[in-house]
């Protein structure tokens, strides 16, 4: 089952991305980092047809949560690359070559080499408030970091910084919703409504999609959707093992193979995400605007 829901989902989620940022490429720079942002592509049809297809996603990927654990389901999803560059494929019709090919077989290889190797699996007992708070406040952290130092660099610079950083926190989103599951199973819906994590996820989902719009928006999505693909599984499987109790394989062997794995997907999400295949996300050149002297200017 968890096979059954994370494939499609990863499916839906780079369709959705790729939508995602054809609208928002056409957005003005100045509203990056503001949920203006939003408010301006809610009213683009295909920026609304890219986030149906992310939430539809991600509804799949918590129902695959509730099946497996978070070592499971998030590598699978990382192959929402794999997805993405077929519609990039079909939208630009530009062939794969060997670079795409190396890049394809790179991402599924370390995918099946941290299932097979990890063979993660929920543990027993329970995890302190502290380190529980303590996992969330340096995700948290971390993600503020990222946005901080991407505020300071150049344009070009800051798609990867604002995409690491959404997916840091859609990590942490997914162990939330998992524990979401959890809640409904022990207290139902009411029980649910009443506790803080929902309402977190919430506010992760909202945060999140500013950041990754403000990415899109600020350049090619081959400089983007590597770092949210890399950073969302990296993040999920630390905050499974932090506050989760998730478990994994821990012989020599099993680690060397597991970091292998680590290594060949980030390896081939980065070979994948610079191919041709994936939108530029070019900015065409806005067209001079002209004062005449006796036209007052308006204030920005």
């Amino acid at each position: 089952m968890v096979y059954l829901y994370s494939l499609p989902a990863a499916c839906l989620l780079g369709f959705g991305f790729v939508l995602q940022q054809h609208a928002a490429e056409r957005e003005p720079l100045s509203l990056m980092l503001s949920f203006r942002l939003l408010l301006d592509l809610v009213r683009v049809p295909l920026w609304l047809a890219g986030i149906g297809c992310m939430v539809m996603g991600q509804i799949l990927g918590a129902l695959a949560l509730t099946h497996g654990n978070l070592g499971q389901v998030e590598p699978l999803l990382t192959t929402n690359l794999l997805f993405a560059m077929a519609l990039a494929r079909w939208m630009g019709d530009q062939p794969l070559g060997w670079s795409g090919w190396l890049g394809a077989l790179a991402l599924s290889g370390g995918v099946a080499s941290v299932i097979l190797a990890g063979r993660p699996h929920s543990g027993q007992g329970q995890v302190g408030a502290l380190r529980h708070w303590l996992v969330i406040g340096c995700v948290l952290a971390l993600a503020g970091i990222l946005v901080a130092i991407a505020q300071h660099l150049r344009l070009l610079h800051r798609p990867p910084l604002l995409a690491a950083a959404a997916g840091t926190l859609y990590g942490l989103q997914d162990a939330l919703t998992r524990v979401c599951g959890g809640i409904i199973g022990a207290r139902g819906i009411t029980g649910l409504l009443v506790s803080w994590e929902p309402w977190a996820v919430v506010a992760l989902a909202v945060v999140g999609l500013l950041l990754v719009q403000s990415a899109f928006e600020a350049g090619p999505l081959r400089l983007s959707l590597p770092a949210l693909s890399a950073a969302e599984p990296l993040s999920g499987i630390a905050c499974g093992i932090g506050f989760l109790h998730d478990e994994l394989r821990t012989t020599p062997g099993a680690l060397a193979w597991q970091a292998a794995g680590v290594v060949a997907v980030v390896g081939g999400l980065f070979v994948l995400g610079r191919h041709p295949v994936m939108p530029t996300g070019e900015r065409r050149p806005e067209p001079p605007v002209h004062h005449h002297a006796h036209r007052p200017r308006h204030r920005p």
